[in-house]
């Protein structure tokens, strides 16, 4: 007696991007209806404060970051709802202690768990390790608080101003610190919380951990490039300031001392991301990549030579492979 048995159907085959897009679309469309409060806070806040103006374009690149990912095909789903409703109870309770504390940045903290929970339950952990760099790049959308941002901005006002003195005495100028003052001669260089770099230090921040995403590089490299982020910009703002200084030494003229003060301001970014660019041209000298594995060869049969071909032929038996 002969059993046929057929093979159970898989369930698990990949899914195409197109087939859960617009359920996941729909769940981000009512997430932001119910984050819009907060997000018009923060929106008030990208358009009248400089320090987090690259705010308004957070959103777009973790969008361009989601498409990305959707186009490298499709994925095996395996959703955790129940991983996902408990996310979004979280998600809620830290919603309403934000309420209740008008504490905005732990609703902001929500929104990222609440993305999480929908990002599971529609497709586990899958799902999540392609959304993942889009979701947690979405922090750099959310300002510091208060507290924070003046426990960071002092510190790094204090380096500024230390730092730029000994430039411009290095300069041959000769400058003395007086707190956040610094004197040259009858000029008195006031570095105020506008002049502390956080605004810089966030915007580079944002854009480097964009490029590590991004970019083709080894961990090595990619965590150089993060743990430069601190001093990149904090050189960046002393080159500023450095170079602000000089320009009252050198000019008297209002008009052009206040033109090249904001010129100095503008070309930060740029300075930056050209010390970026060195980074990157070193890492790529002292970092050698890898080289990926290399198949091993197929073994070829050893041919019968000529001599013991003939040999056999002559004895009447049929050549035997060397």
């Amino acid at each position: 007696m002969s059993i046929s048995t057929t093979d159970a159907p898989n369930t698990s085959a990949p899914v195409a991007p197109a087939a859960r897009a617009w359920p996941l679309a729909a769940l981000g469309a009512l997430l932001v209806w119910a984050y819009l409060p907060m997000l018009g806070v923060f929106a008030d806040k990208w358009l009248n404060d400089p320090q987090y103006s690259h705010g308004l374009l957070v959103p777009f690149f973790s969008a361009y970051l989601i498409r990305r990912a959707w186009r490298a095909g499709g994925y095996t789903p395996r959703p955790l709802p129940v991983l996902g409703t408990v996310l979004l109870l979280a998600a809620l309770a830290m919603r309403v202690v934000a309420g209740s504390m008008l504490f905005h940045q732990l609703d902001a903290a929500s929104l990222l768990v609440s993305v999480t929970a929908v990002v599971l339950a529609a497709g586990g952990w899958p799902l999540l390790k392609r959304t993942g760099p889009a979701i947690g790049f979405l922090v750099f959308m959310v300002p510091l608080p208060y507290e924070l941002e003046r426990n960071v901005g002092q510190p790094l006002k204090t380096t500024a101003t230390v730092c730029s003195t000994f430039f411009l005495q290095t300069l041959g100028q000769p400058a003395l610190r007086d707190g956040n003052l610094i004197l040259i001669d009858e000029v008195r260089l006031g570095v105020v919380d506008a002049c502390s770099g956080l605004k810089m230090l966030m915007t580079f921040a944002a854009f480097s951990v964009g490029a590590v995403v991004m970019m083709d590089r080894t961990r090595f490299e990619k965590f150089m490039i993060v743990l430069g982020i601190v001093p990149i910009a904090v050189a960046a703002n002393v080159l500023r300031i450095t170079a602000t200084g000089m320009s009252y030494v050198v000019f008297t003229n209002k008009a052009t001392t206040e033109f090249l003060h904001d010129f100095h301001g503008w070309l930060m970014m740029p300075v930056g991301l050209a010390l970026l660019a060195l980074e990157l041209w070193v890492l790529t000298r002292l970092v050698v990549a890898p080289e990926p594995p290399r198949a091993a060869p197929t073994p070829v049969p050893p041919v019968a030579g000529p001599d013991r071909v003939r040999v056999a032929a002559d004895r009447g038996l049929s050549p035997v492979p060397a």
